[in-house]
């Protein structure tokens, strides 16, 4: 991988305008529209999660797969293929290694090049595919039967497989790739299987020896504070209350409820989130919805609408995130690091009192903050603790990439995820709803995206880190309900780059230093120290 010549600070929140160049401006402009396209897809997407009733089914998987083929036509333009010729060849574009536009253009051939290899009927059959086996997990997972969805799961892993073998396996400074290497690079660019498992590997084995020390320790950690029961309404208000503060726009996005909750940065000044409720437990919703904010103010916060003189770059590459890993870090900081922090606690405790239930008032901080932080094995990743939930992650990054090589059937799925959990957490799953049907990416064809979970711990980690030594009063400043310095500070480091420089680069560029587990273990081995006393 190519490091990135880092950029002189500059202080406006969106990039430099480009020099002038008619084939750059008729490039913008042509991905701009193309962008327009893609965003009624994602609408479409985010719709059947949301409000589509379930006889619309049918008609939506052709609708997703016309608008898959028409963006994906749009994508492969000869003429696009022409003007980014032009401008490499323009030394006023690329001329200056490491400039804003120069990393633009390279990311505009490197997603030319991407699309150009898949065939536009193969794009058009995975849209098609994944919205009939995404209606079908609904219905497998909701009767917990496995068996139901799992001949779409053969038809999905058999397209993805093909959609990897166009892609290419390329060798690369860890030896020989595979097929996984060409999925995982759709989210997480310059990212191999065999770097994601020197990374998996020691922090399994860190994590298990911490798991195994707090399960030895004799604290006894309640958790009556959360079980109070709180009414869906009354939770919905109050996620609107946590994310106002956080900083979200509601008036350039909104939140829903779902299934599996997300958020789609569908275009300026639209971006949706989703979360989900149950009467008990309360923080997972809260949680939830504060992990899709924390996406959500990254969507808002890249440079995608006119600021001032300067115009909106929607459409480019420097409009949108440079990796998976990234956007996780972003919603795994405020989700954990803030969220599950004393100093949020201090703040949040009088305003569930006030707006979910008197009842809350007999616990204080340290209980809640405890309750919130315990480390306990369990079967669901999205409700797992910080402690426990990458465990869940690399459950899921053995799986597929054997699914993908062929060293795993799919109808062998249930029974190597259950031996794993009873393995690595030592919990036996009791059915296939809380198992392997928990998650919805696989009837998407999303592999090679749970890693970015993982990595996104990790440079959430490895960020807080320079936060608290650039922001001093951060913590006191939490404890108040002063959210948005923070919010300001990852505009201001994170957000604003886009895809100017690769997750790598911009990690070491904002840290000082290449990404490292140990921030992520450290914060990690403090939590249970002050809960466990291990």
């Amino acid at each position: 991988m190519t490091a990135l010549a880092a950029a002189p600070a500059t202080s406006p929140s969106t990039p430099s305008p480009a020099p002038a160049s008619s084939a750059y401006a008729e490039l913008c402009e042509l991905l701009r529209n193309t962008s327009t396209l893609g965003a009624v897809s994602q609408l479409l997407s985010w719709d059947q999660e949301t409000y589509m009733p379930p006889l619309g089914a049918g008609t939506r998987a052709e609708q997703q797969a016309m608008m898959a083929a028409l963006v994906h036509e749009r994508r492969t333009s000869p003429r696009i293929g022409e003007l980014i010729g032009a401008c490499e060849r323009d030394d006023a574009l690329v001329g200056k290694a490491g400039s804003e536009t120069a990393a633009n253009i390279r990311e505009m051939r490197r997603d030319y090049d991407l699309a150009t290899k898949l065939p536009g009927e193969l794009v058009a059959e995975l849209a098609r595919v994944g919205s009939q086996s995404q209606e079908v997990w609904k219905k497998a997972r909701e009767k917990s039967d496995f068996a139901m969805f799992a001949p779409w799961l053969e038809k999905m892993m058999a397209l993805t497989r093909r959609k990897a073998e166009c892609y290419g396996v390329k060798a690369g400074p860890d030896g020989p790739g595979e097929l996984y290497d060409a999925l995982l690079n759709e989210y997480e660019p310059g990212m191999t299987a065999k770097r994601i498992e020197a990374i998996f590997t020691p922090l399994r084995a860190s994590l298990g020896e911490l798991i195994a020390q707090v399960g030895a320790s004799k604290a006894k950690v309640s958790t009556k504070c959360l079980q109070v029961k709180v009414e869906p309404a009354d939770q919905h208000e109050f996620g609107h209350l946590v994310i106002e503060a956080m900083g979200f726009d509601l008036r350039a996005g909104r939140l829903d409820v779902t299934t599996h909750p997300f958020c789609s940065g569908l275009s300026p000044g639209d971006t949706r989130l989703t979360t989900r409720y149950r009467d008990e437990k309360f923080t997972d919703a809260l949680y939830g919805t504060m992990h899709e904010a924390g996406h959500g103010l990254y969507e808002q916060g890249l440079p995608k609408m006119a600021q001032g003189k300067r115009p909106g770059l929607f459409g480019q590459p420097l409009s949108e995130a440079i990796s998976l890993g990234i956007h996780e870090s972003q919603s795994r900081m405020w989700e954990n690091f803030v969220g599950r922090s004393k100093h949020f606690w201090k703040w949040a405790h009088p305003l569930i009192g006030k707006h979910l239930s008197r009842k809350f008032e007999k616990y204080g901080v340290k209980d809640f903050y405890a309750a919130t932080n315990t480390v306990t094995p369990s079967f669901i990743r999205v409700e797992a603790d910080e402690g426990t939930y990458n465990m869940h992650v690399m459950i899921r990054f053995e799986l597929e990439r054997a699914l993908l090589a062929g060293q795993l059937a799919v109808k062998d799925i249930p029974g190597e995820w259950n031996k794993r959990y009873k393995d690595y957490l030592g919990v036996k799953v009791p059915d296939d709803r809380r198992g392997c049907l928990q998650d919805v990416h696989w009837s998407f064809g999303l592999i090679g995206y749970f890693p970015t979970y993982t990595l996104g711990n990790l440079y959430a980690a490895q960020f807080w880190e320079t936060i608290q030594e650039q922001i001093p009063d951060l913590n006191k400043q939490i404890s108040k309900g002063k959210l948005l310095p923070l919010k300001e500070w990852l505009n201001e480091n994170i957000h604003r780059h886009g895809r100017r420089y690769l997750a790598a680069d911009l990690c070491k560029r904002v840290t000082g230093k290449e990404l490292s587990a140990e921030p992520l273990l450290r914060h990690l081995r403090e939590k249970a120290a002050a809960v466990y006393g291990v």
